[in-house]
């Protein structure tokens, strides 16, 4: 009888193991999938700032390079606007061309 009793409160004492093994394996669960929500959200949080930053920057970059090249063409119109075309040696030098390629 004194086995049977033994084993009782071996068996009890190891379904209390299990329940407690069980309930921290919950617990570790439940905070993993915590930490792995609140990081995923800082990770989109950093990471829609940087996008942010990137785009304004490239747009900053863009507007810089559309100046350039507008202040270019307009220094390339001024440059050539000095220039007198030569209508007649412009027909000849076409003209001397067609009659290679023909």
């Amino acid at each position: 009888m004194e086995n049977e009793t033994t084993l009782d409160y071996l068996l009890k004492i190891e379904g209390e193991a299990a329940a407690l093994v069980n309930d921290a394996q919950a617990e570790a669960d439940r905070r993993i999938h915590e930490n792995e929500e609140k990081n995923r959200r800082a990770f989109e949080d950093r990471f829609r700032e940087e996008v942010r930053v990137q785009e304004a920057s490239l747009e900053k970059e863009k507007e810089k390079l559309k100046e350039q090249y507008h202040r270019a063409l307009e220094d390339f119109r001024e440059d050539i606007s000095y220039l007198e075309t030569d209508i007649e040696k412009f027909s000849v030098l076409l003209n001397n061309y067609i009659a290679m390629e023909g």
